[in-house]
């Protein structure tokens, strides 16, 4: 090995030790932080967690979120995840806040600060504020003895845990600490307030998630595009409604309307004889398909056509009549997958 590659190897070597030392100290951070929640050392971490949820809960109004520097872009973080969840949630920076963003916070609302060493001196003026008008206040720091710890009306006090950071400057596991806290808290929260998907969906419209929250109906082909034939057709009848409409199969109902069976492309393969096109439909229809509400949700669906090794689902009314059909390809179009 010549000396570059030699070197490069050296290169790689180190930075892989250095990531992988930097996972172990963060998940001993993450470590200490269960451990603390499972009231290790006497913490009162999870009497106070508890607490927190139930302050916020009891708000009508939102929760105000901030901190200062890496704590500050933690507290963005745990604000979007917040409101995204159910929890109404808003950042504002300290800066701002002392020029006239204290306006922002209304009574009904709840305040959580972040600072790890809870001295931060850009939080002075909302902590003044919060008691000034008795809002709710809830402090993250490490240090249950600092400015925050104390002025807070809940502590979550984390334990302290090495930084990755060699220099022991740079905020790494203490910004995965309060990160990993911030997740549990929104959560809890969605747990205690019963936030659905159907919920979720309403917060996330847009990209793969908003597409595997979108319920079957909204997508169903409905009407004239359904391919649909009475119990009673030919089969050369059912071939020509299967060609017209694409979809690979055809329900076959009957005279009320109500569902009987289906043909599917498969089932055409596997009764390919010469006499075919005189058969009857329900000489060769599955009855008692697979059906769905079209109240589930399309990611649902996908995986029940996955599951059944199946391209196509026919969505029922309460009479048992075929009221639209989703195909595996409008699934994938949609981008559920």
């Amino acid at each position: 090995m010549d000396d570059q590659n030699k070197n490069d190897s050296e290169g790689r070597t180190q930075a892989i030790a250095s990531a992988l030392r930097t996972l172990q100290l963060e998940r001993a951070g993450i470590a200490a932080l269960e451990d603390a929640l499972n009231g290790a050392g006497g913490s009162n971490l999870a009497v106070e967690f508890t607490r927190a949820v139930e302050l916020i809960c009891s708000r009508t109004g939102r929760l105000m979120i901030s901190g200062m520097g890496k704590s500050g872009h933690v507290g963005r973080k745990i604000a979007a995840t917040l409101a995204s969840t159910g929890t109404p949630a808003y950042f504002v920076h300290p800066g701002e806040a002392s020029h006239g963003d204290l306006g922002m916070i209304k009574p009904s609302d709840a305040i959580l600060l972040l600072s790890w060493s809870g001295e931060t001196a850009e939080l002075a003026d909302i902590i003044t504020y919060s008691q000034r008008f008795q809002i709710g206040l809830i402090g993250i720091t490490s240090n249950a003895t600092s400015t925050l710890g104390r002025q807070s009306d809940i502590g979550l006090i984390l334990p302290k845990s090495e930084e990755a950071c060699p220099n022991g400057l740079a905020p790494t596991t203490s910004t995965t600490m309060q990160l990993a806290i911030g997740d549990a808290l929104a959560i809890a929260l969605l747990e205690a307030k019963g936030f659905t998907a159907a919920d979720f969906r309403n917060f996330h419209p847009g990209g793969k998630l908003g597409a595997r929250l979108t319920f079957v109906r909204d997508i169903m082909h409905r009407g004239e595009r359904m391919p649909i034939v009475p119990v009673a057709a030919t089969m050369g009848e059912a071939i020509v409604e299967i060609s017209a409409k694409g979809l690979g199969c055809v329900a076959a109902v009957n005279d009320n309307g109500s569902l009987a069976g289906i043909v599917t492309d498969g089932d055409l393969r596997r009764n390919m004889r010469a006499d075919l096109m005189a058969m009857s439909v329900k000489d060769i229809m599955t009855q008692r398909p697979l059906t769905i509400s079209g109240d589930i949700l399309a990611a649902e669906a996908l995986e029940i056509i996955n599951s059944r090794k199946i391209t196509a689902l026919f969505i029922l009314d309460a009479e048992r009549k075929p009221a639209g059909i989703v195909h595996l390809h409008d699934l994938l179009r949609l981008g559920v997958a």
